[in-house]
């Protein structure tokens, strides 16, 4: 659709720039109006909050692709804003990976990362990460560009290996996804500028980085090891949590309306509704 290409560039001239942005979490519409508002770059759309917003379930791998496709277009229709999607593993095998393209990019994403860690776990793993095989890993990657419409999608090979396989692998990953054509690098699980230099010293492609340790926190240094997008977590989703709690809290044991804090002014609530815009069209078209 035409109306996804603009951001769709914007993004990829973050991935061409030469600085480190911080993507704001978004989960909802709300979310990413605010984003926008506050000046953010790039949105962030992981798995594991989107699960939490559509089932309130943990990140399990049991939210669906078209649940996860849906909640992405509602975002996407909210606001102008790119948006990244952590897609998990395509939802199943590469045949799965093309139709979580095509479902994805139809729901206006900028990009989105197709991850090889071996998911959902399987029986008898007792809770410990595996990765899939590189063969597989690369065959995934492949099949994600060939499903691409839109060559202004970005399509991350994400690898989880730093976490749990070591830096050989991670670095054998990160080549190979290079290799069959991603356009960047997803690294999750890099904790110490040793290993982030070990692997920028190898790839060429724009590197995302999530789960990085305190070492990893000077978007200058980033930015010089080709560090284009670095996560800081999904705490919004979290805080709204925590506030909801608290406020049904306080009206549950008997604290006025008026008297609660942390409360969105009038003026805030009409901001992230867009209420203007609808005020606008009533003017137009029912008066």
């Amino acid at each position: 659709m035409a109306r996804w290409t603009k951001r769709r560039e914007n993004f990829r001239a973050i991935l061409e720039g030469a600085e480190c942005v911080h993507p704001a979490s978004v989960h909802d519409p709300v979310s990413v109006r605010i984003a926008e508002d506050l000046g953010f770059e790039l949105g962030m759309y992981a798995g594991s909050v989107a699960s939490l917003t559509v089932l309130g379930a943990p990140d399990l791998i049991v939210l669906t692709l078209s649940e996860f496709a849906g909640q992405a277009l509602r975002i996407s229709r909210a606001a102008e804003l790119p948006v990244l999607a952590d897609a998990d593993h395509g939802y199943g095998n590469a045949l799965n990976v093309i139709r979580s393209v095509q479902e994805l990019e139809n729901a206006g994403l900028s990009g989105l990362s197709i991850e090889d860690t071996e998911l959902p776990q399987p029986y008898g793993s007792g809770g410990k990460p595996s990765l899939i095989s590189l063969e597989e890993g690369t065959a995934k990657v492949r099949a994600a560009l060939a499903a691409r419409h839109d060559p202004g999608l970005v399509i991350a090979g994400r690898t989880s290996a730093a976490a749990f396989a070591g830096m050989d692998e991670t670095i054998a990953r990160a080549k190979a996804y290079e290799a069959v054509g991603a356009d960047a690098i997803f690294l999750v699980g890099v904790k110490n500028r040793a290993d982030l230099d070990a692997v920028a010293a190898e790839v060429k492609r724009p590197l995302i980085i999530g789960g990085g340790g305190p070492d990893l926190a000077d978007k200058d240094y980033l930015a010089s090891r080709n560090v284009r997008v670095c996560l800081r977590g999904h705490q919004p989703f979290a805080a709204a949590v925590q506030a909801i709690h608290d406020t049904m809290k306080a009206l549950r044991d008997g604290v006025p309306p008026k008297e609660l804090a942390g409360i969105a002014s009038a003026d805030l609530m009409a901001k992230v509704s867009r209420k203007g815009d609808y005020d606008s069209w009533i003017e137009r078209f029912l008066e």
